[in-house]
């Protein structure tokens, strides 16, 4: 065997150049005592609030409790693999997603993982799940309409691009259904949106998000799940999650929206996290820092200013209420946070009113400011005419005297309670809504029986569509309705009413 001196020379300085005198340091602790998804290490006098520690088995956990001689970490999952004894090590980490693009039309679990079979996600970046929110320096006025698509929202309690309107009501009321149209009507609106699920059922994730796909919303959609039947952490960051997979795009300048589906489960699986790691219990057994649980989360929605990029995030937050009390912890905590709720009543759901809006409850703070002019105008006397109409009708009730003009409203106030009907998964284009309004505004209704009312609306659009296709164009371009297009429109109305026999 010949040795080549060059060769070996050569070997020994590609080996010498190459070597590092930097040592790997990462700190190690060890778990004292786990259970209920409750790890308590010693050791890690480095950690920080917030930080990921990995244990032996691979499984994540995050530092909260930083307590004098040991730390309370929460198990991101099963705490089965993990006994007494085992190291723990500090990543260095704080917890934080995959974000960008990528995530377009993926369902994925709180930590950003793939859950739909698809394969891994092309990530852009990563990205803290808690970050602080747009300082006031960085936003501009809320001035631009989120159509949702519903009637009774767009007209009575109207929501702008970064605004935070909260959706309110008892279970089974139609909160999620109107989140979910909301996320159907922005297609082909350029608004990406996240629908963040927080301990629902997996049955009823498998529905939403096949709706979701047969609708073609998955296409600008990211879907965040952390089911009931998963731990209290991963129900605790699923919409910090939700919200960082969002900002990303807000502060690229994009318009997002971002629904948290739902709050009420949020602050309890936060109450149990709280309980076990042993902070003092606070009113109704949730921690003192439960209303900044939810501060720090939805001050983060924002309507940025143009040197920022102009991006915008507006979360809809959703909030379970126990028959109807709205003056509960929780719900108080949110409504004080938000700008403006939209309330659902059972009472309304059960006698066949969806979506289920009482009107009197429901309020923008962000008001006309978020309407086309010809929404606003039409708007205005709108909601008058509707607290007149429910007044009217409680006390008629108990009068058989009445005079014309309290029959001229209530039979106006049928009609408005009418039109404000909708269909779940249908959600309506502002042109459209603008025409039925004031079809109804200007008392072309009022011959109609109370019962055809909706089949008018229908052949209303329809005959517009074939036949003066102009009208909703010039809505669409100018956002108004000039004296000449009402004249159109009157003239519609006349001609769709003799033909399909109204009055």
């Amino acid at each position: 065997m010949i040795i080549n001196p060059d060769e070996v020379s050569k070997v020994l300085k590609q080996q010498i150049e190459s070597y590092s005198s930097e040592r790997e340091f990462s700190e190690v602790g060890t778990v004292i005592q786990v259970g209920d998804g409750i790890a308590r290490v010693h050791g890690l006098y480095s950690a920080m609030s917030g930080e990921l520690l990995e244990f032996a088995n691979g499984t994540y956990g995050m530092a909260l409790n930083l307590d004098e001689d040991s730390i309370g970490a929460v198990i991101m999952g099963s705490d089965a693999g993990i006994k007494e004894g085992d190291p723990v090590k500090l990543t260095g980490r704080m917890t934080e997603v995959p974000v960008g693009d990528g995530l377009l039309g993926r369902v994925v679990n709180a930590l950003g993982e793939p859950i739909d079979g698809r394969g891994a996600i092309a990530a852009d970046a990563y990205r803290r799940i808690e970050s602080p929110a747009p300082s006031v320096i960085m936003r501009r006025s809320v001035n631009q309409p989120l159509q949702t698509g519903i009637k009774a929202i767009d007209a009575l309690v109207p929501i702008g691009k970064g605004q935070r309107e909260l959706i309110i009501g008892d279970r089974e009321t139609g909160k999620t259904a109107i989140a979910i149209d909301t996320i159907i009507n922005q297609k082909g609106k350029d608004v990406y949106c996240v629908y963040v699920a927080i301990g629902q059922k997996a049955s009823t994730m498998a529905r939403i998000i096949k709706v979701l796909n047969e609708t073609g919303a998955m296409d600008y959609t990211t879907v965040v799940i952390a089911t009931a039947s998963d731990s209290a952490p991963l129900q605790y960051i699923a919409p910090y999650a939700g919200c960082a997979i969002g900002e990303e795009w807000m502060y690229r300048g994009k318009d997002v929206l971002v629904v948290y589906d739902d709050l009420s489960k949020h602050a309890v699986a936060y109450r149990a996290i709280s309980l076990l790691l042993r902070r003092p219990p606070g009113r109704e057994a949730f921690p003192g820092d439960i209303f900044y649980l939810h501060s720090r989360l939805l001050e983060r929605a924002a309507c940025m200013s143009e040197e920022y990029g102009g991006g915008t995030l507006t979360a809809l937050p959703i909030v379970e209420t126990q028959e109807g009390d709205i003056s509960a912890y929780i719900p108080t905590n949110i409504i004080s946070i938000t700008d403006g709720q939209i309330y659902l009543e059972s009472d309304l759901f059960n006698h066949g009113v969806r979506p289920a809006i009482n009107p009197g409850f429901s309020v923008s703070r962000v008001g006309g400011s978020a309407q086309i002019p010809a929404m606003k105008e039409l708007a205005g006397p709108l909601r008058i005419e509707f607290a007149q109409y429910k007044e009217l009708a409680t006390f008629s009730q108990f009068s058989s005297d009445l005079t014309q003009d309290t029959l001229e409203r209530l039979n106006h106030g049928e009609r408005i309670m009418e039109v404000l009907k909708q269909p779940q998964y249908k959600p309506m284009s502002v042109e459209d809504q603008v025409l039925i309004l004031y079809a109804l505004n200007n008392r072309h209704m009022k011959d109609i029986n109370v019962g055809r009312i909706l089949k008018f609306e229908k052949d209303f659009i329809k005959y517009v569509d074939k036949h003066a296709a102009h009208i909703k164009e010039e809505i669409r371009e100018s956002g108004r309705i000039s004296k000449k297009l009402e004249e159109d429109i009157d003239a519609v109305i006349d001609e769709v009413k003799e033909k399909y026999n109204y009055g």
